[in-house]
Protein backbone atom coordinates (compact mmCIF):
# COMPACT_ATOMS: atom_id res chain seq x y z
CA UNK A 1 0.00 0.00 0.00
CA UNK A 2 1.42 3.37 -1.05
CA UNK A 3 1.89 5.96 1.66
CA UNK A 4 0.43 9.37 0.96
CA UNK A 5 3.12 11.93 0.09
CA UNK A 6 3.39 14.57 2.79
CA UNK A 7 2.41 18.02 1.53
CA UNK A 8 5.24 20.54 1.64
CA UNK A 9 4.93 23.37 4.18
CA UNK A 10 7.15 26.42 4.53
CA UNK A 11 9.00 26.58 7.84
CA UNK A 12 6.68 29.09 9.49
CA UNK A 13 5.03 29.45 12.89
CA UNK A 14 1.60 27.88 13.42
CA UNK A 15 -0.27 31.19 13.90
CA UNK A 16 1.20 32.47 10.63
CA UNK A 17 0.10 29.38 8.73
CA UNK A 18 -3.41 30.15 9.94
CA UNK A 19 -3.15 33.66 8.50
CA UNK A 20 -2.06 32.24 5.15
CA UNK A 21 -5.04 29.91 5.07
CA UNK A 22 -7.38 32.89 5.43
CA UNK A 23 -5.50 34.78 2.71
CA UNK A 24 -6.26 32.04 0.19
CA UNK A 25 -9.65 33.75 -0.12
CA UNK A 26 -7.95 36.69 -1.84
CA UNK A 27 -4.95 35.00 -3.47
CA UNK A 28 -5.92 32.07 -5.67
CA UNK A 29 -3.46 29.32 -6.54
CA UNK A 30 -1.59 30.05 -9.78
CA UNK A 31 -0.38 27.53 -12.31
CA UNK A 32 3.38 27.08 -11.90
CA UNK A 33 5.20 26.66 -15.22
CA UNK A 34 8.83 25.51 -15.27
CA UNK A 35 10.82 25.85 -18.50
CA UNK A 36 13.68 23.89 -16.95
CA UNK A 37 14.25 22.21 -13.61
CA UNK A 38 12.08 23.37 -10.72
CA UNK A 39 13.89 25.22 -7.91
CA UNK A 40 14.60 22.90 -5.03
CA UNK A 41 17.25 24.26 -2.67
CA UNK A 42 19.94 26.93 -2.40
CA UNK A 43 19.19 29.19 -5.35
CA UNK A 44 18.36 32.84 -6.06
CA UNK A 45 14.94 33.67 -7.55
CA UNK A 46 14.44 37.03 -9.30
CA UNK A 47 10.79 37.91 -9.86
CA UNK A 48 8.51 40.73 -10.91
CA UNK A 49 6.33 42.07 -8.12
CA UNK A 50 2.76 42.85 -9.28
CA UNK A 51 1.93 44.56 -6.01
CA UNK A 52 1.41 41.87 -3.37
CA UNK A 53 0.21 39.22 -5.82
CA UNK A 54 3.55 37.68 -6.82
CA UNK A 55 5.07 37.41 -3.34
CA UNK A 56 1.86 36.10 -1.79
CA UNK A 57 1.36 33.53 -4.55
CA UNK A 58 4.85 32.21 -3.89
CA UNK A 59 4.53 32.26 -0.12
CA UNK A 60 1.17 30.50 0.00
CA UNK A 61 1.51 27.98 -2.83
CA UNK A 62 5.10 27.17 -3.88
CA UNK A 63 6.41 23.77 -2.78
CA UNK A 64 10.06 24.57 -2.11
CA UNK A 65 11.67 26.47 0.80
CA UNK A 66 11.91 30.25 0.37
CA UNK A 67 13.06 33.37 2.22
CA UNK A 68 12.20 36.83 0.91
CA UNK A 69 14.33 39.92 0.73
CA UNK A 70 12.30 42.92 1.89
CA UNK A 71 13.11 46.59 2.41
CA UNK A 72 14.14 47.23 6.01
CA UNK A 73 11.24 49.63 6.64
CA UNK A 74 8.85 46.70 6.35
CA UNK A 75 10.67 44.86 9.10
CA UNK A 76 11.62 47.54 11.64
CA UNK A 77 8.64 48.72 13.66
CA UNK A 78 5.17 50.13 13.16
CA UNK A 79 6.08 53.82 12.74
CA UNK A 80 8.62 53.26 9.96
CA UNK A 81 6.40 50.72 8.26
CA UNK A 82 3.45 53.16 8.31
CA UNK A 83 5.56 55.92 6.71
CA UNK A 84 6.90 53.54 4.08
CA UNK A 85 3.51 52.08 3.20
CA UNK A 86 1.68 55.40 2.96
CA UNK A 87 4.19 57.47 1.00
CA UNK A 88 6.26 54.91 -0.92
CA UNK A 89 4.15 51.81 -1.49
CA UNK A 90 0.59 53.11 -1.81
CA UNK A 91 1.22 56.71 -2.94
CA UNK A 92 4.34 56.52 -5.14
CA UNK A 93 4.18 52.96 -6.45
CA UNK A 94 0.43 52.29 -6.55
CA UNK A 95 -0.56 55.94 -7.13
CA UNK A 96 -3.12 56.20 -4.33
CA UNK A 97 -4.21 59.58 -3.02
CA UNK A 98 -1.86 60.32 -0.10
CA UNK A 99 -4.65 61.15 2.36
CA UNK A 100 -6.50 57.93 1.55
CA UNK A 101 -3.26 55.97 1.85
CA UNK A 102 -2.65 57.41 5.31
CA UNK A 103 -6.19 56.64 6.39
CA UNK A 104 -6.10 53.08 5.03
CA UNK A 105 -2.74 52.31 6.63
CA UNK A 106 -4.02 53.15 10.11
CA UNK A 107 -5.62 49.71 9.88
CA UNK A 108 -3.39 48.06 7.28
CA UNK A 109 0.03 48.78 8.78
CA UNK A 110 -0.49 46.94 12.13
CA UNK A 111 -1.79 43.90 10.22
CA UNK A 112 1.09 44.14 7.74
CA UNK A 113 3.64 44.30 10.56
CA UNK A 114 2.20 41.16 12.12
CA UNK A 115 2.23 39.43 8.75
CA UNK A 116 5.87 40.30 8.01
CA UNK A 117 6.96 39.03 11.39
CA UNK A 118 5.54 35.65 10.44
CA UNK A 119 7.09 35.83 6.98
CA UNK A 120 10.59 36.03 8.48
CA UNK A 121 11.89 38.57 5.96
CA UNK A 122 15.57 39.19 5.35
CA UNK A 123 15.86 42.97 5.70
CA UNK A 124 17.65 44.88 2.94
CA UNK A 125 19.45 48.19 3.44
CA UNK A 126 20.81 50.95 1.23
CA UNK A 127 23.95 51.54 3.32
CA UNK A 128 26.79 49.59 4.90
CA UNK A 129 24.26 47.43 6.78
CA UNK A 130 23.65 45.61 3.50
CA UNK A 131 26.48 43.31 4.57
CA UNK A 132 24.12 41.91 7.23
CA UNK A 133 21.62 41.15 4.45
CA UNK A 134 24.30 39.21 2.60
CA UNK A 135 25.38 37.30 5.71
CA UNK A 136 21.82 36.29 6.63
CA UNK A 137 21.14 35.26 3.02
CA UNK A 138 24.29 33.12 2.84
CA UNK A 139 23.26 31.38 6.06
CA UNK A 140 19.82 30.68 4.58
CA UNK A 141 21.29 29.33 1.33
CA UNK A 142 23.60 27.03 3.27
CA UNK A 143 20.50 25.67 5.04
CA UNK A 144 18.94 24.87 1.66
CA UNK A 145 16.56 27.82 1.40
CA UNK A 146 15.96 29.72 -1.83
CA UNK A 147 16.34 33.50 -1.66
CA UNK A 148 13.50 35.38 -3.38
CA UNK A 149 14.34 38.89 -4.57
CA UNK A 150 12.09 41.43 -6.31
CA UNK A 151 14.79 43.64 -7.86
CA UNK A 152 12.71 45.60 -10.38
CA UNK A 153 13.18 49.35 -10.60
CA UNK A 154 9.72 50.40 -9.49
CA UNK A 155 10.12 54.03 -8.41
CA UNK A 156 7.31 55.02 -10.80
CA UNK A 157 5.16 51.98 -10.06
CA UNK A 158 4.90 48.34 -11.06
CA UNK A 159 4.78 47.64 -14.81
CA UNK A 160 4.07 44.52 -16.83
CA UNK A 161 7.23 45.27 -18.86
CA UNK A 162 9.93 45.73 -16.21
CA UNK A 163 12.10 48.84 -16.55
CA UNK A 164 15.23 47.29 -15.05
CA UNK A 165 16.74 45.31 -12.19
CA UNK A 166 18.76 46.67 -9.30
CA UNK A 167 21.97 44.63 -9.17
CA UNK A 168 22.27 43.89 -5.44
CA UNK A 169 21.60 40.20 -6.09
CA UNK A 170 24.96 40.01 -7.91
CA UNK A 171 26.74 40.83 -4.65
CA UNK A 172 24.97 37.89 -3.03
CA UNK A 173 25.93 35.54 -5.89
CA UNK A 174 29.52 36.79 -5.73
CA UNK A 175 29.71 36.14 -1.99
CA UNK A 176 28.28 32.64 -2.54
CA UNK A 177 31.10 32.02 -5.02
CA UNK A 178 33.70 33.10 -2.44
CA UNK A 179 32.28 30.47 -0.10
CA UNK A 180 32.38 27.72 -2.72
CA UNK A 181 28.74 27.90 -3.85
CA UNK A 182 28.07 28.33 -7.56
CA UNK A 183 24.51 29.49 -7.00
CA UNK A 184 21.84 28.90 -9.68
CA UNK A 185 19.81 32.00 -10.56
CA UNK A 186 16.22 31.78 -11.79
CA UNK A 187 14.18 34.54 -13.36
CA UNK A 188 10.46 34.15 -12.87
CA UNK A 189 7.41 36.15 -13.90
CA UNK A 190 3.94 36.24 -12.37
CA UNK A 191 1.14 36.83 -14.90
CA UNK A 192 -1.61 38.28 -12.75
CA UNK A 193 -4.32 38.23 -15.43
CA UNK A 194 -3.80 34.52 -16.18
CA UNK A 195 -2.79 33.39 -12.68
CA UNK A 196 0.40 31.81 -14.03
CA UNK A 197 3.90 31.85 -12.52
CA UNK A 198 6.56 31.12 -15.15
CA UNK A 199 10.12 30.08 -14.20
CA UNK A 200 12.97 30.19 -16.71
CA UNK A 201 15.78 27.66 -16.85
CA UNK A 202 18.37 28.44 -14.16
CA UNK A 203 21.74 29.95 -15.01
CA UNK A 204 24.73 29.38 -12.73
CA UNK A 205 26.54 32.46 -11.52
CA UNK A 206 29.75 31.13 -13.10
CA UNK A 207 27.95 30.98 -16.47
CA UNK A 208 26.57 34.50 -16.03
CA UNK A 209 30.02 35.81 -15.11
CA UNK A 210 31.50 34.21 -18.24
CA UNK A 211 29.01 36.16 -20.38
CA UNK A 212 29.17 39.56 -18.66
CA UNK A 213 31.77 41.38 -16.58
CA UNK A 214 29.76 44.14 -14.90
CA UNK A 215 26.85 43.95 -12.47
CA UNK A 216 24.75 46.24 -14.65
CA UNK A 217 25.23 44.01 -17.68
CA UNK A 218 24.20 40.96 -15.67
CA UNK A 219 21.13 42.78 -14.36
CA UNK A 220 20.12 43.89 -17.87
CA UNK A 221 20.48 40.37 -19.26
CA UNK A 222 18.31 38.92 -16.50
CA UNK A 223 15.59 41.58 -16.61
CA UNK A 224 15.30 40.96 -20.36
CA UNK A 225 14.93 37.23 -19.63
CA UNK A 226 12.26 38.02 -17.05
CA UNK A 227 10.31 40.21 -19.47
CA UNK A 228 10.32 37.44 -22.11
CA UNK A 229 8.57 35.12 -19.66
CA UNK A 230 5.47 37.35 -19.84
CA UNK A 231 4.86 35.97 -23.34
CA UNK A 232 5.32 32.27 -22.56
CA UNK A 233 2.09 30.37 -23.16
CA UNK A 234 1.07 27.43 -21.01
CA UNK A 235 0.84 24.13 -22.84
Amino acid sequence: MKTKEKKFKQKRKLWYRGMKTVMKIKYKEPKFIYLGEKPSTSSILLSNHEGTDAPMSLEIYCDFPIRFWGTAEMNSGLRRLYKYQTRVYYHEKKHWNLFLARLFCLLASPLTLLFYKGLNLISTYKDSRFKTTIKESIDAIKKGENIVIFPEKSDGGYYKQLKGFFAGFVLLAKECEKQGIDVPIYTCYYKKDKKEYVFDKPILYSELKALYTSRDEMAEFLVNNCNKLAYVEAE
